[in-house]
C-alpha cells in the first residue's frame, strides 16, 4: 500500500499539473483523491494563452525546449493524449511539429543600422574565453553569491555572444552567476548553434493550449477535482518531535477563510512562490501596472510557511527585490499580413523558424518572435501575432521618450517599428494592430543572487507528508525558470512522498558526451 491514498496540491501550474499527473500514472493514486487548490480562475500558472482577434491575444511568455535537456516533461507528455489527435501523444505531437517546422534564425542580432549582424561570429578576445572557462571550472561554493557582472569583464558583456545567451535565457548582467554557470553546462550543446537557435524546440500552439489544456482535460477524466478561486495562505505544523507534518491548510475563497485538515492518510504538494504573481497587462493606450505590494498569494503562504519551521529558504531572497526581477513582454495581435511579410523578407526566416530576434542597440534590449500561425486555440484565418520582450525596464526608449516600464501598446509597436527600419508602414501597421503589454514584477526572480538556504529542497529535512513544487526549490545541477525543472521537481516529490520505485530521468550533461564537448570548447576557443 503507498503511504498516502488522499493529496492536495496546492497551485495548477505545470508543476502542480504534474504532480496530479504523476500521482495517478506512477503511484497508481485514484484522481477522485486528489484535489488541486488554485487561486486563479484558470489552471496553468506561467504556461497561459488568452485573449482573442477582436481585443488581442497575449501570452507572457514563450518556452523553447530542446531534445536533450527535457528528459522529465517528455517523459511526463508521452502519457497525455494530443488533443487534436487523441490517438497519438502530445510529445508525438510536438515532435512532428518541429520536424516539418526546422529553427534556423538568420536574423538572430540586428544593430541600429538595421542591419543583420554575423551572429556566427560570438566577438570573444582570449580573456573572455578564459572567464568563461574558469566559470565552468569553479565549484558553486566558490561563486557563492557572485553576480555576473563582477565575474566577467566588460567586453564580454558586450559580445554577441552574450547578447544572444542572455536574450534567449533572460539574464540580467545582475543576476546569479552560479545559475549562469548551471545554464553554460545544462545547455552546452547549444554554444555551436547558439546563433541560428537550431536547437529549439517549439510547441505546435502555445503552451496553455498544447500542453496544459491536454493535461487538465486528462486530468478531469481521472477524476481529480480542482478547486478555482481558493487562495492558500498560512499552513499548521503538527507539534512532533520525530519530524515536520502538515496538519492544516489555510485558504481563503470569495473573501471567507477555510481549511483543509490532513488526516494520516494525506499529503500534500505546495508550489512556492510564483514568477508571474501580480503580473498585469495594459493595452494600446495604458502601460501596465507594476504591482509592488505583493496582491497575490504565492509569496505569502510561502512566506508564512518559512516563518513557522527551519530549512524552508528564504522567499525574501526572490521576492524582495522587485526592480531586479522585472521585465515586460508584448503581444501584437495583427488583422493584415503586411508586418510579417515585411519581417519575412528582412530576416529569410518564415514565420516559426527564426527564434528569437535580438536588437543589440536596443536601449531596452527589445527581443521578438514571429510564431507560425496559428499560435492560439481557434485563431481565424487573416489574423497573426507576434510575440517579444524587453530585458531592460528603466532607460529611455531610442526612439519613444519613455521607458519600457512606462511604455504603451503603441509605444511599444512604434518602437519596434523604428528598430526594424519600417517606419513607412507605420501608419498602416498601427491601424491593424493591437498590442497587449505585460508587466511581470518577478519573472526572473529565481536568477537572484543567493546562498545555498535560500531555496529549501522538494524534501524539506524530517518533512513526512509534504513536498515543496515550483521554481524557488532546489535541485541540484538544474536550472530554473525552465518547465523541466518544475516537472522534475514534482517527479522527486511525488516519488519520495509515495515511495515510488522509479527513476527520475537523469539530468543531461553534454560535457559527459566527448562529441558534444569537442564542439563546444571549439566554439568557445574560436
Amino acid at each position: 500500500m503507498p503511504p498516502f491514498n488522499q493529496a492536495y496540491i496546492v497551485g495548477s501550474g505545470i508543476g502542480a499539473l504534474s504532480a496530479a499527473v504523476l500521482l495517478i500514472r506512477d503511484a497508481g493514486m485514484h484522481g477522485s483523491r486528489i484535489r488541486i487548490l488554485e487561486e486563479s480562475p484558470l489552471p496553468g500558472g506561467a504556461l497561459d494563452g488568452a485573449g482573442n482577434a477582436s481585443q488581442g491575444y497575449v501570452t507572457r511568455g514563450g518556452r523553447m525546449f530542446t531534445d536533450e535537456t527535457y528528459t522529465c516533461l517528455w517523459n511526463l507528455l508521452d502519457s497525455i493524449p494530443s488533443l487534436d489527435t487523441p490517438s497519438r501523444t502530445v510529445h508525438e505531437e510536438v515532435r512532428a511539429f518541429n520536424q516539418q517546422l526546422l529553427s534556423h534564425a538568420r536574423a538572430r542580432l540586428i544593430d541600429r543600422h538595421h542591419r543583420i549582424i554575423d551572429a556566427s561570429d560570438l566577438g570573444f578576445d582570449l580573456q573572455d574565453r578564459l572567464e568563461l572557462m574558469r566559470l565552468l571550472a569553479t565549484p558553486e561554493r566558490a561563486l557563492g553569491a557572485k553576480p555576473i557582472e563582477e565575474y566577467f569583464s566588460p567586453h564580454f558583456l558586450d559580445t554577441n555572444f552574450w547578447a544572444m545567451w542572455r536574450t534567449t535565457f533572460a539574464f540580467q548582467n545582475w543576476h546569479s552567476a552560479v545559475e549562469l554557470r548551471r545554464y553554460m553546462l545544462r545547455f552546452l550543446q547549444e554554444l555551436p548553434r547558439i546563433h541560428t537557435l537550431g536547437g529549439v524546440r517549439r510547441t505546435t500552439l502555445n503552451q496553455y493550449d498544447t500542453i496544459v489544456r491536454p493535461m487538465v482535460k486528462w486530468l478531469l477524466a481521472h477524476g481529480v477535482l480542482f478547486e478555482f478561486g481558493t487562495r492558500v495562505v498560512d499552513v499548521d505544523f503538527a507539534d512532533a518531535s520525530s519530524g515536520l507534518r502538515l496538519q492544516t491548510l489555510h485558504a481563503l475563497r470569495d473573501g471567507r477563510p477555510l481549511s483543509y485538515h490532513l488526516g494520516p492518510d494525506d499529503c500534500a504538494l505546495l508550489t512556492l512562490g510564483s514568477m508571474t504573481a501580480d503580473s498585469r497587462n495594459g493595452n494600446d493606450h495604458q502601460a501596465p501596472e507594476l504591482v509592488r505590494d505583493q496582491r497575490d498569494g504565492a509569496w505569502t503562504l510561502w512566506k508564512n510557511m518559512a516563518r513557522k519551521a527551519p530549512g524552508l529558504g528564504r522567499p525574501e531572497t526572490f521576492c524582495g527585490h522587485v526592480d531586479e526581477s522585472k521585465w515586460a513582454s508584448f503581444t501584437l495581435t495583427m488583422s493584415s499580413p503586411l508586418l510579417l511579410q515585411r519581417i519575412q523578407a528582412f530576416s529569410g526566416n518564415e514565420p516559426g523558424t527564426g527564434g528569437l530576434m535580438t536588437f543589440k542597440d536596443s536601449s531596452w534590449l527589445m527581443s521578438i518572435v514571429v510564431p507560425h500561425s496559428p499560435h492560439f486555440d481557434e485563431q481565424p484565418d487573416g489574423v497573426y501575432t507576434l510575440w517579444g520582450y524587453g530585458l531592460l525596464q528603466e532607460t529611455q526608449g531610442n526612439f519613444i521618450d519613455r521607458t519600457m516600464a512606462q511604455a504603451t501598446g503603441q509605444d511599444i509597436l512604434t518602437e519596434l517599428m523604428h528598430h526594424l527600419g519600417f517606419e513607412d508602414i507605420l501608419e498602416e501597421v498601427r491601424q491593424t494592430t493591437t498590442v497587449v503589454p505585460v508587466m511581470m514584477p518577478y519573472i526572473t526572480s529565481e536568477f537572484e543572487c543567493r546562498s545555498l538556504s535560500d531555496r529549501p529542497p522538494v524534501r524539506p529535512p524530517g518533512a513526512s507528508n509534504f513536498a515543496l513544487l515550483g521554481q524557488y526549490v532546489e535541485i541540484p545541477e538544474d536550472v530554473v525558470f525552465t518547465v523541466e525543472y518544475s516537472v522534475r521537481g514534482a517527479m522527486h516529490g511525488v516519488y519520495g512522498l509515495m515511495d515510488v520505485k522509479k527513476e527520475v530521468p537523469p539530468i543531461y550533461h553534454g560535457i559527459a558526451d566527448a562529441k558534444v564537448a569537442l564542439a563546444s570548447l571549439r566554439t568557445l576557443m574560436g
